[in-house]
């Protein structure tokens, strides 16, 4: 999501002593983005390396055959086993301090407590068993208690800082920046100040994550549902109506969902349908969820006064790329006035073609842009200006023809196999399950599943989840990683198969790229695995590959009419291709205002969310909210990790746009050398490296901002 706001990334970010993420990528930031760092624990599971090749079963570890029982039985018994850890590591002496008895323990937790976590929590966001889902909230929330329990426990901080006051001489580069960021993190819970107030960050940091997974919970349960006449929903494709369910009468049932809401917005001729949708769109869990996110501001203020940190956003950016939150500030302030003159053009643009819409179809006009207008003729913009007719475009990206091209460009490019899995073991007939092979050595490197389709009670996002990591077990052979595309395109109907618009082939490159960078990663640690990398960076990989979305060979490669198998006409593909340009200004301000509102709210001890982001969205976009909405209390970002770091999608950007024009545009888009670099130098090292230092291998030089600006439109002195 650097990307944009259907690739919203939830999760949640509870910072442990000792701990692993658990990555949910959420819009795409893309979601992700992302990660969530959690925790712990250890079971001697030691296999060949040769065995881990081998099979299947071994290697992943996960398991979909699961029952309410076995699911509290599961928390249950990792809370038993993870808190001996705890106790055995915490109860070492000063004098006692070892690799072996304080380092090791931790780090062969971390690995494990991640699989069976994450198997365990998964379960909430794809199963279409309501009580499952509600079984794995439940203990999602008792674990989420016993994390901040063990990431409070001062015993296990003093082990770790005993032991390096001894030296770390003899361990790898990996493990000592293991070791020092765990003493980092143990600071910033509290765990050297007094009792009193590590007790109260305890309790807050509860009382946030059982908020936080509410705020989860009631997205996730929301299912309004609106009826329309076929009449009212003028200037949707006949098959995009005929897919609706109908009432007794006639009427058709439109969701909230992604794939009811964003087509109708874009493309519902009638402006009071679409005033009817955005209302009640931003609106969604209204009441509940503003309380939700307001006492998460006040309670996240209080927990960096504690730790003698300014503010909210001045803690967490503190772990970031960008160290504060006046660079921040400068960031999005500079690049909002630089695409201003954009913005304003764009806005003048819907502004007369809607007064010629309105002119030609009897509605009134109101000489203004509003809510619900701007999607609307954001499409309006690429189908007259650019003559890109999305309807039409969608025939050549039928679902089994996007997924197949995408699948080959990513093995070419990254020099990788996929074997789709027979008779694999997951939670839904919709889900498939590929492994992922080294093309050169034939090691095993991973798994991913792709589970594409909406369904009741589904995460309603695009998402990557990072279910194992990969890593290192205790005697040196890898673990390798398993990960999980979670989308919401179009099902297939009786007579017409899955069609993607070309947003929705641009989200399944970012959100496949996450798993990628999940899967290729070769890390010691899970602490560092995958992608727990810094936050503000995390989305650059995945952002630097929807570029092949834009890109003539690959396109080509991945898009075939779905009746007759013909390529798309030239003339399409070029308007395809010039239209990445429109509507930048007002496309990028709105993320600069999410960026902005979510900075400006964790940077006061409290807010009046609906304020001010209705505030905000006056002075940077032009327009106001509509009136009793509150967009902020559907922004799972901000309850689910990305709190004082939405910022980190336009931050990513600038990385990904020089990433893929000095390297791959000037080398070639499937220059498989090039590809080879990219993965050795940004996918491979995971989080074991500082972002900078990754970008500096593979460009060969600082990043720079030009490419960025370019991209949109924007005039420099460079010559890229």
């Amino acid at each position: 999501m650097a990307t944009s706001i259907r690739r919203l990334i939830s999760h949640r970010n509870l910072q442990t002593f000792s701990s692993v993420s658990r990555v949910k990528f959420f819009g795409s930031p893309k979601n992700c983005l992302f990660s969530r760092l959690n925790q712990i624990v250890s079971r001697n599971f030691h296999l060949s390396a040769k065995y881990l090749r081998m099979t299947t079963a071994s290697s992943n570890r996960l398991s979909w055959k699961i029952t309410a029982d076995k699911i509290e039985k599961s928390a249950e018994e990792l809370i038993t086993k993870n808190k001996a850890i705890y106790d055995t590591v915490g109860a070492v002496s000063a004098n006692d301090a070892s690799y072996e008895n304080v380092v090791k323990p931790l780090l062969d937790l971390d690995r494990e407590y991640a699989v069976e976590r994450n198997n365990i929590d998964f379960v909430q966001h794809v199963y279409a068993d309501k009580a499952l889902r509600d079984s794995s909230v439940a203990a999602d929330k008792k674990l989420s208690e016993f994390d901040v329990e063990m990431s409070m426990r001062k015993d296990v901080f003093d082990a770790m800082v005993a032991f390096e006051k001894k030296g770390t001489d003899g361990l790898s580069a990996e493990v000592k920046r293991y070791v020092e960021r765990q003493i980092k993190l143990g600071k910033r819970n509290g765990l050297h100040l007094p009792t009193d107030k590590q007790d109260r960050i305890k309790a807050i940091k509860k009382r946030m994550s059982d908020l936080s997974i509410d705020f989860s919970k009631n997205l996730g349960e929301e299912n309004t549902i609106l009826e329309f006449t076929e009449e009212e929903l003028v200037g949707l494709p006949e098959d995009f109506i005929k897919a609706l369910d109908k009432t007794e009468d006639g009427k058709c049932k439109v969701s909230l969902k992604y794939p009811h809401y964003f087509p109708c917005m874009k493309k519902a001729r009638n402006p009071e349908t679409r005033r009817k949708l955005e209302t009640a769109f931003n609106s969604r869990c209204v009441k509940e969820n503003t309380e939700i996110l307001e006492e998460l501001v006040r309670l996240r203020h209080e927990k960096a006064q504690i730790l003698d940190f300014p503010t909210h956003a001045a803690f967490v950016l503190d772990m970031r790329m960008a160290k504060t939150a006046e660079k921040v500030g400068s960031f999005l302030k500079d690049l909002g006035q630089k695409l201003k003159p954009l913005k304003d053009k764009d806005m003048e643009l819907f502004l007369q073609y809607k007064k010629e819409d309105c002119d030609q179809y009897g509605y009134e006009f109101d000489n203004q842009i509003n809510m619900w207008d701007y999607r609307y003729y954001m499409t309006v913009v690429e189908e007259k200006k650019y003559t890109v007719d999305q309807n039409k475009l969608k025939e050549y990206f039928p679902m089994k023809v996007v997924t197949e091209g995408l699948l080959n460009i990513y093995q070419e490019l990254l020099s990788l196999e996929f074997v789709l899995i027979k008779d694999a073991d997951v939670w839904h007939e919709d889900v498939t399950m590929y492994s992922v092979t080294d093309k050169e050595s034939k090691d095993l490197l991973g798994y991913f599943y792709l589970d594409l389709f909406p369904r009741e009670g589904k995460y309603g996002h695009a998402a990557c989840f990072g279910l194992q990591p990969g890593c290192l077990y205790g005697d040196g052979t890898r673990m390798v990683s398993v990960a999980a595309m979670v989308a919401n395109f179009t099902k297939p109907t009786a007579d017409k198969p899955s069609l993607l618009s070309h947003d929705e082939v641009e989200t399944y490159f970012h959100e496949f790229g996450h798993v990628m960078h999940q899967i290729c990663a070769q890390t010691e640690t899970a602490f560092f695995s995958g992608t727990h990398v810094e936050r503000d960076f995390v989305e650059a990989p995945s952002q630097m590959l929807e570029n092949w979305c834009w890109e003539r060979e690959p396109l080509n490669r991945m898009s075939k009419h779905y009746e007759n198998g013909s390529a798309i006409p030239e003339d399409i593909l070029d308007k395809l291709i010039q239209s990445r340009k429109a509507n930048a200004g007002v496309f990028n301000t709105r993320q600069i205002l999410l960026g902005t509102f979510d900075q400006t709210i964790h940077t006061c001890a409290e807010a009046d969310t609906a304020a001010t982001l209705s505030r905000l969205t006056k002075e940077l976009m032009g327009f106001s909210s509509t009136p009793g909405t509150n967009m902020a209390a559907s922004f799972g970002h901000l309850a689910g990790g990305y709190d004082a770091q939405y910022y980190g999608y336009m931050w990513s950007e600038v990385f990904c746009m020089d990433m893929f024009a000095s390297r791959f545009k000037k080398e070639g888009v499937m220059n498989v050398k090039t590809g080879a670099d990219y993965r050795r130098c940004i996918l491979q090292p995971g989080g074991s490296l500082d972002a900078d230092v990754m970008l500096r291998n593979f460009l060969g030089r600082d990043p720079i901002q030009e490419p960025f600006l370019i991209s949109k439109g924007l005039q420099t002195d460079s010559n890229l």
